[in-house]
């Protein structure tokens, strides 16, 4: 039995992608996992492929609806008695250019990407105050560099960015440390799906360590970033980007749709 055998971690999000990778490292290392994700069947799939049911839980919720992240705390702590660690993945996007980005996907963007970390925090905050805890936030790279098509998605996460810190500040009273992740270009299936071989290529050229991330490398991360490793650092995001961002590149431009939890 490892250390953190009895920990409980609530992944976002954790359908596919960065989060199913966070789910799986948490697993890998005895703990306990909730699941959450907007798409209930691809889920449920997900979960049941790890072929762990004593130790996962699944949870079909929208993480900007408050009502639905409230009880999906209150049934973690049924289950599991405890939260350790919350890592805020859940994320949407849409890239376009600003006169062309309609209020409706303005809003949801934000809600998903600001509000939904907003509430899973002031929901799961007094269920981590007996132990302490910590979060961690996924934003993006975008969120520090400007460029075209992101003027919702950039904004989203530069302000999950600053909230991040905010949440540091305060948190801390309560033994919680509140961190973030911010990924570059990452070797998921959305990203084959929607960068097209020409946009690959102008990330590779961006990128110092000339490739894209993997999805167990962001995991190993947020991982750290939650383990009694990071016990002293707070308030802190962390480029898992190849040296993207200290390269000063600006970000190629796409246009499509990215959604992701």
């Amino acid at each position: 039995m490892t250390p953190s055998a009895h920990k409980v971690a609530l992944v976002t999000g954790a359908a596919r992608g960065i989060g199913l990778a966070a789910a799986k490292r948490f697993l890998a290392d005895g703990w306990r996992v909730a699941l959450l994700d907007i798409e209930g069947a691809l889920l449920e799939s997900a979960v049941a492929a790890l072929k762990q049911p004593d130790a996962t839980l699944a949870l079909t919720c929208d993480v900007s609806d408050a009502d639905g992240v409230t009880k999906a705390i209150a049934a973690i702590t049924a289950r599991f008695g405890r939260l350790d660690a919350l890592v805020n993945n859940a994320g949407t996007a849409v890239f376009a250019p600003v006169l062309e980005t309609s209020d409706a996907d303005w809003n949801r963007i934000m809600a998903v990407n600001l509000t939904g970390p907003f509430l899973c925090t002031k929901a799961a905050a007094p269920a981590m105050r007996e132990h302490g805890g910590a979060i961690v936030n996924i934003t993006s790279i975008s969120a520090v560099r400007a460029s075209t098509l992101r003027s919702a998605y950039g904004t989203s996460k530069a302000g999950l960015a600053h909230l991040t810190k905010q949440l540091a500040v305060e948190l801390a009273s309560l033994g919680i440390r509140v961190n973030g992740v911010a990924p570059g270009p990452v070797e998921t299936a959305m990203a084959k799906a929607v960068h097209t071989p020409e946009i690959r290529a102008d990330y590779h050229d961006a990128i110092p360590l000339n490739r894209y991330g993997l999805e167990e490398e962001l995991a190993e991360a947020i991982f750290f970033l939650c383990s009694d490793r990071s016990s002293y650092i707070t308030g802190q995001i962390l480029a898992v980007d190849g040296g993207f961002d200290a390269a000063g590149i600006g970000l190629p431009t796409l246009r499509g749709e990215r959604r992701n939890g």
